[in-house]
């Protein structure tokens, strides 16, 4: 038959998406009231939606989340220091079309790495790239790929990435060679992308994990001048503990965590020199 081949040459043709919304026509006797005009919008749409969904699908892929955590899932209910506000907010990805970075930090089980990948996943959905690469992990590639000669193209594509999950910032102390390359990797992204840093430790603790001190004032300037931060508190909800009730709050205002990219009063500034930011304690998003 005549269609047969139409659907043919549609898949042919990479048409995926209207050859099954042709196929799914012919099989509706509805759609034979619609106009030519009202049938053919209606398959250029389902390709476009093929299309746009096959890229998401890409881009979901490459980022390597850790968990395939939404925002729709972080539960508000246990208090662990979450705004709702803060964190919808920060869902719209205004920071990352911003530049700006988020710090999560708190201890062990408290969800810092689920919701760091909610955030990815949020910015992947409208239509930004992310990657997720353990700090550890990241290091070690660095000197792999300086041994044998990636390591130019390695910092080239993690540059381009449009939002970088670094999750256990300070599990380790980051020898002083080391923490060379990841102010290599940072300086690549300030101001041009977005990153998202997790922590056990309080950001004012950051600048003794990071080796050199020099090296460590200029990697904390790059990410925490004027960095969203969450700061969660509580108990492991791996163990299923009854949680910290103490509140906890972010660096941005509750009038103003709904807008990424505004900075708060009180909001992060500039780490003094020599430490990481420690006289700033953060405001209730």
């Amino acid at each position: 038959m005549l269609i047969n081949a139409t659907i043919d040459k549609l898949q042919a043709m990479s048409l995926g998406g209207m050859a099954r919304a042709l196929a799914e026509q012919l099989a509706s006797p509805g759609h034979a009231e619609l106009s030519f005009e009202e049938r053919l919008g209606l398959l250029v749409d389902r390709e476009a939606t093929d299309r746009e969904n096959r890229r998401l699908a890409r881009r979901l892929k490459a980022a390597k989340l850790r968990s395939e955590a939404v925002i729709e899932a972080v539960d508000f209910r246990v208090p662990r220091g979450l705004d709702r506000a803060t964190v919808l907010s920060l869902a719209e990805s205004h920071w990352v079309g911003a530049h700006r970075n988020v710090l999560v930090t708190g201890p062990t089980g408290v969800g810092k790495t689920f919701l760091a990948c909610a955030l990815a996943q949020a910015a992947i959905r409208r239509g930004h790239t992310a990657l997720y690469l353990r700090l550890p992990r990241l290091l070690d590639e660095l000197v792999l790929a300086r041994a044998d000669g990636r390591l130019p193209r390695l910092m080239t594509a993690w540059a381009k990435v449009g939002v970088l999950v670094l999750d256990d910032l300070g599990l380790q102390p980051v020898p002083a060679p080391r923490a060379a390359d990841l102010l290599e990797v940072i300086e690549d992204r300030s101001g041009l992308r977005s990153t998202i840093v997790t922590s056990q430790l309080p950001v004012g603790h950051w600048h003794e994990a990071l080796g050199e001190p020099t090296v460590a004032d200029a990697i904390l300037d790059r990410l925490v001048h004027e960095a969203y931060r969450l700061e969660l508190r509580g108990a492991s909800m791996r163990r299923g503990e009854e949680p910290v009730t103490e509140p906890v709050s972010t660096d941005r205002a509750s009038s103003t965590a709904a807008t990424p990219g505004s900075t708060a009063p009180g909001g992060p500034g500039r780490p003094k020199k020599g430490r990481a930011d420690t006289g700033h304690p953060s405001t209730k998003p």
